[in-house]
C-alpha cells in the first residue's frame, strides 16, 4: 500500500472510531484544529502518564508544575519571542497559497534521500543475503550522484539558515525547480519573515487592555518559576522542572493532520545545571531520550537522531529524535542545550536575582538549561501511525478476511479490556456485569454484547483493546471464561480470579519503566 494512502486510511480510521474529530465539524470545521474523541482522550491521557510518571517517579530530583496560559507581555520579549519568533513564509501567485521555505527545501531533500533508499531496497531484493548494504552505498554510481545532490543541496541550505539569509532560500527553491503542489508552477514570491504568536487584549476597556500573548510553548512557565520552585522544594543543582501544557502557534503551512496544528500540548522538562556541565547532560538527556521512545516496540530502527541546521539564539547544542512516519522521517522530540539564554534575560528584564549558590564551590551563578520537548499530539500520531495494521485472517467460515488491528502498546491502550457474553440470555449478561463490576477499579472497561462475537472481536481489534474475555455456558459451572489476546488472537481459558492479574501484567507501566535504567 502507498504510505499516501496508508496515511488517508488512518485518518479515516481515528474519525471512524473515536479517537480524532475535526474541530467544529458541523461548521465545515476550522484549520488545523483537531478535537480528541472519546478513545482518543483515553490515549492521550496514557501517554502524558507515560510521560509524566517517567519523568517525576523514577528520578528524585524533577519535580512538576503548571503555569499558566496567560503570562506577562514582558516575558516573551525577554525570551525573544516577539522579535525572533518567526518562519520564512513563500506564496504561489497561481494557487495564492502559502508555505514554509524552509519546508519546501526539506521536502526536496527527502525526495533525493528515498530516491537512494529505493536503489538499495532493489539491490537488497536483487542480491539477497548476500548483499553489502554499507559497499553498495559507497560504490553504486546512481546513488553517489544522488547522495552528492543531496549533500550539495543540505550544505547550501544549511549556510542559508544560519545566516537568514531569505534571498538565498527563494533561490534554492528556484534552482530546485520545485512546484507548487496545489497550482504546478514556480510563479513564487519573495521569502518573508512572519511572527507565529496569537495575541489578545486583556482589560475591561479598548483604551486601558494590556496586550498579551497565548504563550507559544510552555518552558517560559517553567523559567519564571524557577527560583519559587527552587527555594521551595530546597531544589539542588542538577534537577528538573516537568511541565504538560497547551502552546499556541499559528501556524501558516498546519497540514499532515495533527503532525502540525494551532492548538496543541507540549511536555517538556527543563534540567538545571552547572555551567561547563550542560554538554555532558545533554548526552545523557538524548540517550535517556530515545530509550523512552524505543521501549514501546515500534522498532529501534524506526528513529534517528538529526543534528540541527541552524541553532536556535539561546542554544549552543541542539538534536531532533525522528520517527518514521508514513510520510517520512520527522520530529516528534527536540532535545536542546539552551545555556544560561532564558534565565539571564529574564534577570535583566525583571531586575529579579535567578541565581543558584553552590555550595560545593562556594558561588553564585545562572544555572544552564537542557531541555526535552516533545508534543503530545505528534506522539500520538506517531503511536497510532506504528500500531495501525491490516491483516489477513480466516474468519469463522474459514474465508479470508481483512483485520484491521490497532497494536498499541497495552499500557497505552485506551480500554484494556472487554467482557463480552456470548449470548444476550441465560444469565451471561449478569455475569460479564459483575465481572466488570470486579475490575473497573483496575482498569478502563467495556461492555459489548452488540453482533456476533467474530464481529465484536474485530470492532475491538480496530479500538486496540490488548484483551476480551467472553462469558459462555461453562462460566457458571467452573468460574472460567475465554481470554483472547488482540495481538496473536490466541485464546485460552482462564479462571476469573486470575484476570486482574493477567491483565495488570501487561498493562501496568513497570515493565515500561525497567527499560528506562541508564
Amino acid at each position: 500500500m502507498a504510505q499516501e494512502d496508508l496515511f488517508k486510511k488512518l485518518i479515516a480510521h481515528c474519525k471512524e472510531y473515536g479517537y480524532v474529530f475535526p474541530s467544529s465539524e458541523i461548521y465545515d470545521g476550522l484549520g488545523a484544529v483537531y478535537d480528541y474523541g472519546q478513545y482518543g482522550v483515553e490515549l492521550k491521557n496514557n501517554i502524558k502518564k507515560y510521560w509524566w510518571d517517567s519523568m517525576v517517579l523514577l528520578h528524585e530530583n524533577i519535580v512538576g508544575i503548571d503555569s499558566a496560559i496567560f503570562m506577562h507581555p514582558t516575558i516573551w520579549k525577554a525570551s525573544g519571542h516577539v522579535d525572533a519568533f518567526n518562519d520564512p513564509l513563500i506564496d504561489n501567485r497561481d494557487s495564492k497559497k502559502r508555505y514554509r521555505a524552509d519546508v519546501l527545501i526539506e521536502e526536496q531533500l527527502a525526495k533525493i534521500e528515498a530516491k537512494i533508499e529505493k536503489e538499495v531496497e532493489k539491490a537488497k531484493g536483487r542480491f539477497g543475503e548476500s548483499f553489502d548494504e554499507g559497499q553498495f552505498r559507497a560504490t553504486n554510481a546512481r546513488v553517489l550522484e544522488s547522495q552528492s545532490k543531496w549533500d550539495d543541496l543540505h550544505n547550501r541550505f544549511a549556510e542559508a539558515l544560519n545566516n537568514s539569509d531569505l534571498a538565498e532560500l527563494k533561490q534554492i527553491i528556484e534552482d530546485q525547480e520545485i512546484v507548487c503542489p496545489i497550482s504546478g508552477t514556480r510563479n513564487w514570491t519573495e521569502v518573508r519573515q512572519f511572527n507565529l504568536m496569537f495575541s489578545t487584549d486583556m482589560g475591561s476597556t479598548a483604551d486601558g487592555a494590556l496586550k498579551i500573548y497565548l504563550r507559544p510553548e510552555t518552558a517560559q512557565g517553567i523559567f519564571v518559576n524557577y527560583m519559587n520552585v527552587q527555594k521551595s522544594g530546597r531544589m539542588k543543582i542538577p534537577f528538573g522542572i516537568a511541565q504538560i501544557g497547551k502552546a499556541f502557534r499559528n501556524e501558516i503551512v498546519a497540514r499532515q493532520f495533527i503532525f502540525r496544528m494551532r492548538e496543541f500540548e507540549q511536555m517538556e522538562l527543563q534540567f538545571f545545571v552547572r555551567p561547563g556541565t550542560e554538554l555532558e547532560w545533554f548526552e545523557k538527556w538524548k540517550q535517556l531520550r530515545i530509550k523512552w521512545h524505543q521501549a514501546l516496540g515500534f522498532g529501534n530502527e524506526n528513529y534517528r537522531f538529526h543534528e540541527h541546521e541552524k541553532l536556535a539564539h539561546y542554544a549552543n547544542a541542539a538534536v531532533d529524535i525522528e520517527y518514521k512516519f508514513p510520510f517520512g522521517f520527522k520530529e516528534v522530540e527536540g532535545i536542546h542545550s539552551r545555556t544560561d539564554y532564558d534565565l539571564s534575560q529574564h534577570q535583566k528584564f525583571s531586575g529579579k536575582k535567578i541565581q543558584y549558590f553552590d555550595p560545593e564551590l562556594n558561588e553564585s551563578y545562572v544555572p544552564y538549561v537542557v531541555e526535552t520537548s516533545i508534543g503530545v499530539d505528534r506522539m500520538f500520531l506517531q503511536i497510532i501511525s506504528a500500531a495501525y495494521h491490516e491483516e489477513i485472517v480466516d474468519d469463522a467460515n474459514g474465508q479470508k478476511d481483512t483485520r484491521v488491528v490497532l497494536r498499541l502498546p497495552a499500557p497505552l491502550a485506551p480500554v484494556k479490556l472487554a467482557v463480552m457474553p456470548l449470548i444476550k440470555k441465560d444469565g451471561l449478561p449478569e455475569k460479564a456485569r459483575e465481572i466488570i463490576e470486579e475490575l473497573k477499579f483496575d482498569f478502563n472497561c467495556q461492555y459489548d454484547e452488540k453482533d456476533s462475537i467474530g464481529k465484536r472481536y474485530r470492532r475491538q481489534d480496530a479500538i486496540g483493546t490488548p484483551f476480551c474475555v467472553t462469558v459462555d455456558h461453562e462460566t457458571a459451572g467452573d468460574n472460567t471464561v475465554t481470554i483472547r489476546y488482540r495481538d496473536t488472537m490466541l485464546q485460552e481459558r482462564v479462571n476469573i480470579s486470575l484476570l486482574r492479574d493477567i491483565i495488570l501484567n501487561q498493562v501496568g507501566f513497570r515493565k515500561l519503566f525497567t527499560q528506562l535504567k541508564p
